[in-house]
């Protein structure tokens, strides 16, 4: 027979369930409540996934391009060379003319040197004109709503123009070069330009090209046909056959140079080839056989003399004789 529980056994049970019903509420993550401090909640745990990317470009844009203005159309411009179609990253000027019809001239309404630039325009017909150096694309565009992304395309490369003489480099600042489109048999059928640099990137439509090297400011001339190519620059060294020549008219060998003296540079058939004034001018000449003429205070003097490719010196002609 069960006996009657005393109590202090029935409150110690009470308190038993208790604790087990706590625990049980705190593992399920039920709230808590601690004095002083206020409920804990279990904190959600972070999401897995992928975490979002920045907000969709407007249609046809470039990624994180910004939409137009209301009533406004963007227009994205790019360039990029024909054949391997990587994009020109330098060197573009881009102009934007309105469309106005056959009968009117077109009006230019925005320009830039960006080489990917965002031009925002009203709705209309508009004319784009990239240009690469001598090279360039155009194309018409008809802007409604939105956005509209155009890249052109051009055919063109690069030439990079040199000089030397006897396998040492020619100063830049004393070679000058024009080059030349051939027409049929003349090679010198149309200038693109007469003052090239030394150094300098000219950017060209592809095709091959009449380069003329002046070294100098007499007749050091030199002559090449260069290719140039989609997307390449083509380097060229034109080696020239000259020599920089001093004269001087002079009382004995080595002696001091007369001041004032008017000398002719001809060549052995008679034609002139150069003129200068002064005690001791220099004269950049191809190589080759040369008639010097010196004149000072009413008297004539002459020599004969040869120029060696690369062997700068002095020419002088002795006043006594």
């Amino acid at each position: 027979m069960r006996g009657l529980a005393s109590p202090g056994a029935d409150r110690r049970r009470r308190l038993a369930a208790a604790g087990l019903a706590a625990g049980l509420a705190w593992a399920s993550g039920a709230a808590a409540q601690v004095p002083g401090i206020g409920p804990l909640v279990p904190q959600p745990s972070a999401p897995v996934g992928p975490t979002p990317g920045p907000l969709p470009s407007p249609l046809g844009a470039p990624p994180g391009a910004l939409a137009p203005p209301a009533g406004q159309v963007a227009l994205y411009l790019s360039a990029s060379f024909a054949g391997d179609g990587k994009p020109i990253r330098s060197g573009l000027s881009w102009r934007i003319y309105e469309d106005r019809g056959e009968a009117a001239q077109p009006t230019l309404v925005n320009r830039s040197a960006n080489p990917a630039p965002t031009i925002t325009l009203p709705p209309g017909n508009y004319v784009i004109h990239v240009a690469y150096g001598y090279a360039g694309a155009t194309k018409r565009v008809s802007l409604q709503s939105g956005n509209l992304a155009e890249r052109l395309t051009i055919s063109a490369g690069a030439l990079k123009l040199g000089g030397s003489v006897s396998e040492s480099p020619i100063p830049p600042n004393r070679l000058t070069f024009a080059v030349y489109v051939p027409i049929g048999a003349n090679s010198e059928g149309r200038l693109v330009t007469a003052n090239a640099k030394a150094g300098e990137v000219l950017r060209l439509p592809e095709g091959t090209y009449h380069v003329v090297s002046t070294y100098g400011e007499s007749n050091a001339i030199m002559r090449a046909d260069l290719k140039v190519e989609t997307g390449r620059v083509t380097e060229a060294t034109l080696n020239h056959r000259a020599a920089t020549v001093t004269l001087k008219l002079v009382g004995s060998e080595g002696g001091e140079a007369f001041a004032g003296t008017a000398f002719s540079v001809l060549t052995p058939g008679g034609d002139v080839i150069r003129e200068a004034i002064g005690a001791f001018p220099s004269v950049t000449l191809a190589e080759g056989d040369y008639v010097l003429i010196a004149r000072h205070e009413g008297q004539v003097y002459t020599r004969e003399f040869k120029v060696e490719s690369g062997l700068n010196r002095d020419i002088e002609i002795l006043a006594n004789k």
